[in-house]
This record gives C-alpha cells, structure tokens and sequence, in this order.
C-alpha cells in the first residue's frame, strides 16, 4: 500500500521586518529553534521513526547548505542530513511537497520541511570584474535569461495590475483587509519565540483603505503597488513535521494529509500568475473544484497578484488569506511558502476548521507552486 503523507506539528517564528527584530540572527538562527521545537514535539507524541532528512527553503543565504548546518545547531544529531531547496519565493512549498513526495515513495517516514530566510544578513554579491572594470553588486540573480523579460517583481505586479484592470482602490481595500485581520487574529499557538520577538512585528492595527490610499507608488509614476498594498522584506522561519498518516495516527497527532502538489511555469513578464497553472492542475490531479475549498493561503507579496489569481480562477476572495497574510505580516522569501502551511493547519485542525485547504505561491521567473490538503478525521 502507497503511504499518505500527512503534515503535523506546524510551527513558525514571528516574522521580523528587515533590519530589526530579527536582524542578528542568521538563516540558521532562525530554522534550529522550529527545527528543534518541531522535533520534540514528535518524539513527546510518540513517533519513534528517526528523522531521515530536513529539506529546507531558502533564497539569500550563504550557500554552504543552510539546511545540514541548521541541523546541527538544532541538536537533531549528526546522522539527520539536510538539503537546501531554492525555488525563490516558493522555496518554504516546494520543500514541503519534495518531502512529501519522498514519503509518499514509501522510502522515507520522517521528515522535516520548511524554509528560513534573513534578509538581515543576506550577503552582499557581486558579479567579477571584467578586465580593469570595478565589481558589479547585485541584489538578485537574474530569474530569465537574455531575450525573455526579467522585470522585478513590484514592477510585474504594476504592469500584472494595469494588464488585468486591477485599480489602485481595489488592491488597497483588499490590503487594508489583510491588515485588519491579522491584527484582529492570534497566532501565538503557532509560533516560537525568538530572539526576543514573541509577535509578527509588521502588523498594524488601525490601517485602512483611507490611509493607504496616501502611500506613493513605490515602482515608479503611475504604479498602484505600494508599500502598504505590498509585503515588507523579512526575516523568519516555518517548519512542518511530513510523516505517513500511519505514524501520526498511531501518535494520535492532528495532521493534515497532502492530497497532491504541482508546480508550473508562466510568462516571465507576468509572474504574479504562476500560481494559475500549478492551481490548476493539483485541482485536476486531486479530481476536485475550485468551489471545493474552504481555505486559500496565496503569499501576498502583492495585492494585485492575489487579485489577478481570484480572478482567473474564480476564487472567493473571502476564502483567501482569511487571518490576514504576507501584506500584513511581512514575506520571508524563503520561508514564505511553509508560512501558508502552518497558517493552513492553524485554521484547519480547528474543532470548526474546513476541509479542504490550498497553499499556493508565486515566483519570479513565472512560475508557480500549490500544495493541496485536507484535514485527517
């Protein structure tokens, strides 16, 4: 019999605004507190399985894979490995559905999954000198190569809201939801204290759609993204214990089963529609509807591209980031992904929590990533 792989023991750090809360602390910093926060809670519920890997997300960090030395510095031994995953801003998904994929092979039983980042101390890079020429800094690699379009993302987020007629009071009405509620909701049962943070630090209460509409343009005259329509950069860390639905049942653990996963690429022009193709098609592998989800976790990094995605797929906009998302929490590139996850099983392993639930992120380059679950009875 194939395994199912369920999701349990989801837990992330506050999220840190760049350059404050977070700012001493290193990919690895962030990760071992989860990781090991994750790992006891397993052994305390009773999975005796050993821990065959930790997959980790990440996008700016130093190399040198983060995940092996997070590892470590969590005290999971030295015989637990760990792997590195870059998918940009899906990196935290894609290292959760690479692990469960794994599971599901019936070759591993336990694993931890996730993603970290700290833009804090992400290194400075720098492409070598040509000939007497000074070294070039660069603040990202290219996500297309010569002759396709490369456009950062907040201006494919204004060329993706002038492309889809998505106006300026729209996105700022929808941010000025995700503010209100994530200030209104209570994550504390999700999170791991550190490095002194005990709460996301970029919430606001009190931010409407009046005050953002005073924000400039943030890309460039006639843009409609913004710094309050848009994710603030990050520092954080999300992990989630990926195990078979045998083991956490035998634990008596809430898990979430992975019903399927997808990634797929999309015009590098418009990136913030990735998520469309991967939606798509975890739906169809999953024979179900859009009108089958009772929960949504898309990574805000702009209003207009959650909008754009509602939009194309018809999705209730209500369902989507209903305790407000990466608009108001900030979005930790790498870590993002595994956000939505912990985000998801908070909601859903609830007495009165839905069903069924999608996780679904955008990434530069276009391309996109969902993940799709359910909740274990």
């Amino acid at each position: 019999m194939t395994p199912v792989p369920v999701l349990v023991a989801a837990r992330r750090t506050p999220i840190g605004t760049a350059g404050h809360g977070l700012a001493a602390l290193t990919v690895a910093d962030l990760a071992a507190p989860v990781l090991r926060t994750v790992a006891g809670e397993l052994r305390a519920a009773g999975i005796g399985a050993p821990i065959d890997d930790v997959v980790l997300g990440n996008c700016l960090g130093p190399g040198g894979d983060p995940a092996r030395i997070a590892a470590l510095q969590a005290g999971l031994g030295t015989r637990v490995p760990g792997v590195t995953v870059d998918r940009q801003c899906g990196s935290g998904l894609d290292a959760v559905m690479q692990a469960a994929l794994r599971i599901r092979s019936g070759w591993d039983e336990l694993i931890l999954a996730g993603g970290a980042e700290s833009a804090s101390t992400a290194p400075w890079r720098y492409w070598p000198p040509v000939g007497e020429a000074e070294p070039v800094r660069y603040t990202r690699a290219p996500f297309a190569p010569a002759g396709f379009p490369d456009p950062d993302m907040g201006v494919a987020a204004d060329d993706l809201a002038r492309v889809r007629g998505i106006g300026r009071e729209r996105q700022d009405e929808y941010a000025a939801r995700s503010h209100g509620r994530a200030a209104a909701a209570d994550f504390a049962a999700e999170l791991v204290p550190v490095g002194g943070l005990t709460r996301d630090q970029r919430i606001r209460p009190g931010m409407t759609a009046a005050r953002l509409a005073r924000l400039r343009p943030s890309f460039g005259t006639g843009g409609t993204a913004t710094a309050g329509n848009s994710c603030g950069i990050s520092d954080g860390a999300a992990f989630v214990g990926v195990t078979t639905e045998r083991l956490a049942a035998a634990a008596g653990l809430p898990a979430l089963r992975v019903v399927g996963c997808a990634v797929a690429g999309s015009d590098p022009a418009l990136p913030g529609l990735g998520p469309v193709p991967a939606i798509r098609a975890v739906l169809r592998r999953a024979d179900r509807r859009v009108g089958d989800l009772g929960v949504v976790e898309i990574t805000e990094a702009f209003a207009s591209v959650v909008l754009a995605v509602a939009d194309e797929l018809g999705l209730d906009e209500d369902l989507i980031c209903p305790e407000g998302g990466a608009i108001a929490m900030g979005h930790p590139w790498g870590a993002s992904g595994a956000v939505l996850l912990v985000r998801l099983a908070a909601r859903m392993l609830r007495p009165d929590g839905p069903e069924l639930g999608l996780a679904a992120c955008a990434i530069g380059g276009g391309q996109g990533v969902a993940v799709l679950v359910e909740r274990v009875r």
